[in-house]
């Protein structure tokens, strides 16, 4: 079953209130077998040198990072975040909004993104009679993102509640504007940047990231 759009329900809100960030209740081997798939796929590319996927990773789940940072301090704020995880779907939850299984998935998706252009980048589609066509990098994105949102519509379908949305007007469409597309965008063109500026992005995304996460946390606000 395919959900659209939160209900604004007592037992949406309830659902949140009842989770637990950042505990082992539920904690099991799966956290680590994840952990070494993704040390894999990363290391794999390194050694083949494959910098440029390594990049399209790092820049998505960079971003992801930040969303999710901005969704638990929105939570904190207005006593609902934008959407949730719940207990019972999964072994471990960082932030409200994102559970050890989602994250890592997100590690993976920028390199998947990637991985899915034309050998050439440059490639456009329906450039003919002048026209200058779309860009593979943005087409992709757009599909990416468009997959992801459906995914995620089936995933707060589920009867554990795998995804949370309180709010009536956040759903699909929200998600798939607003969260997805940005997500891929980064991932499809950060690896074509020039190198000083590839390097400044990832570099200021990364240590956001971490400035907020090391002042957050100990505030007890995600």
């Amino acid at each position: 079953m395919l959900e659209f759009w939160g209900d604004g329900s007592q037992e949406a809100m309830d659902l949140v209130n009842s989770i637990v960030v950042r505990s082992t209740d539920n904690f099991n081997w799966t956290f680590i077998f994840i952990l070494a798939v993704v040390f894999y796929v990363y290391w794999s590319e390194i050694n083949k040198k494959n910098y440029e996927v390594i990049f399209a990773g790092l820049a998505l789940y960079g971003v992801h990072w930040l969303y999710e940072i901005g969704n638990a301090v929105i939570g904190h704020v207005t006593g609902y975040p934008l959407w949730s995880v719940s207990n019972e779907s999964t072994t471990f939850i960082l932030l409200i909004g994102v559970c050890w299984e989602l994250s890592m998935m997100f590690s993976l998706a920028g390199i998947i993104s990637f991985k899915m252009l034309p050998a050439d980048r440059n490639t456009r589609y329906f450039a003919s009679n002048g026209r200058k066509g779309i860009s593979c990098k943005f087409a992709g994105a757009i599909s990416m993102a468009l997959l992801f949102a459906l995914v995620e519509s089936f995933l707060a379908g589920t009867s554990n509640h795998s995804f949370i949305w309180v709010y009536k007007w956040w759903g699909v469409l929200p998600v798939f504007v607003t969260t997805y597309i940005p997500f891929f965008l980064a991932s499809n063109y950060v690896p074509d940047m020039a190198p000083a500026k590839r390097k400044k992005f990832l570099i200021t995304i990364w240590g956001l990231v971490a400035v907020l996460l090391i002042v957050l946390i100990p505030l007890g606000i995600i």
